[in-house]
């Protein structure tokens, strides 16, 4: 039977609260479990289970800066052989769309990455960057420039949708103006120095956000792309740009070091995509990485019942990620309102060869045992998810352990 093993974490002086889990134990895996419990070749890393944690935006690394209890939080999640992915990280000032959410493009933010990046290795275990430009989801707020966020095509994100700056809000969204071509190749660039970035700052890897109406997805979903250039019309031009950061990235720091998120039927952020189209233009781009990018380490995808974000849909859904799985050869990670239950089952079948877990990572410090054991959970609350100041702790490094 597996027998895993947790360790003791980090502390935040000052802060009165659980923050570390109770001295090193074994447990015991129970039969049901078996499946999340194997090992899993990503890229060059052989992990000890298939349960992943999900890159989860929480707002607390002040002026882009990480800071120092994301090295708690992060280590509180680690376990022996187990892949963490970061929250979303800006590849440069023009990504940025939300505040206190942490860069990769500067040596301040670098060097603030590497105790985060050293205590979830003091843990055994694994962790990737996931590379972030917002594109037009931003605010001029944001921009170096004082000017309109950047995107594919003029085309605003809708008033369904509201913006925070440093200045307040919420605000809606303002119009944003479309990148000249040599800036999309700037951008590209970006990418790749940001994961050169990542590499310095002690990270096993990298994962390029291409999902939830974010600068590449945006460029990839037909709603939000009315280009009539290289980079616009069909869908091999649509999907140019994300390829294109794919090469530079792997080209960088190697193909087995990098994976990519996509979301294909995700409408966030007003990027859409019909079914139909999403089926039949997904499955030509697990082709095209695979061809494009050989040895890449991840395929990452969100599951159809988190279509609007993270809001999950009611009642049956017909379409499900199976014909991308089966499209691509490299190892294939599901996210999106998984329970036990069900991510054992995923598993199991076949359908995944690894489940992504987001909310009830946030909740639970030691996830993995509880799955493992069949220990209850503990219930998340929305309301701390994202900090209203940076320093914020309560419903960060404050969940207890099954223990406490």
């Amino acid at each position: 039977m597996t027998v895993l093993r947790r360790e003791a974490s980090l502390k935040v002086v000052g802060f009165k609260g659980p923050q570390s889990a109770v001295p090193s134990q074994q447990y015991q895996v129970q039969q049901d479990a078996q499946p999340l419990f194997q090992p899993l070749q990503i890229g060059t890393l052989q992990l000890q289970h298939k349960i992943v944690m999900a890159p989860l935006t929480r707002n607390r690394a002040p002026s882009t800066i990480p800071a120092e209890a994301m090295a708690v939080y992060y280590s509180q999640r680690a376990t022996q052989g187990g892949l963490q992915i970061s929250e979303a990280t800006c590849i440069s000032q023009q990504g940025q769309g939300y505040p206190n959410v942490p860069g990769i493009h500067n040596a301040a933010q670098v060097e603030a990455w590497r105790p985060i990046v050293q205590a979830v290795h003091d843990k055994g275990g694994r962790f990737f960057c996931q590379l972030w430009h917002v594109g037009r989801a931003s605010h001029q707020d944001f921009q170096p420039d004082g000017g309109p966020p950047v995107g594919p095509s003029p085309i605003r994100v809708s008033d369904a949708f509201e913006i925070y700056t440093p200045k307040g809000g919420p605000f809606k969204y303002p119009m944003p103006r479309a990148l000249a071509v040599q800036e999309i190749k700037d951008i590209v660039q970006h990418y790749a120095a940001a994961a050169k970035n990542a590499i310095a700052a002690g990270f096993d890897g990298i994962e390029v956000h291409g999902a939830n109406g974010y600068l590449l997805d945006q460029f990839w979903k037909d709603s939000s792309n009315q280009r009539d250039d290289e980079y616009g019309g069909s869908d091999e031009n649509k999907a140019r740009l994300m390829i294109e950061v794919m090469e530079a990235v792997a080209g960088a720091i190697g193909a087995e070091r990098c994976g990519v998120r996509l979301s294909p039927y995700n409408s966030f952020l007003d990027a859409t995509d019909s079914v139909q189209r999403a089926i039949d233009k997904n499955v030509w781009l697990m082709q095209q990485l695979d061809a494009r990018v050989p040895g890449l380490a991840y395929i990452h995808m969100v599951e159809p019942r988190l279509a609007a974000g993270n809001a999950e849909i009611e009642g049956h859904i017909d379409h499900t990620l199976n014909p991308f799985r089966k499209a691509t050869s490299r190892p294939f990670l599901a996210a999106g309102g998984f329970k036990r239950d069900t991510a054992i089952a995923a598993v199991a079948s076949g359908e995944a060869d690894a489940v992504v877990f987001g909310r009830h990572f946030i909740s639970n410090p030691d996830l993995v045992r509880r799955l493992a054991v069949d220990a209850p959970l503990n219930k998340y609350d929305r309301s701390t998810f994202y900090a209203a100041q940076p320093g914020q702790m309560e419903g960060y490094i404050d969940y207890p352990f099954l223990e406490e």
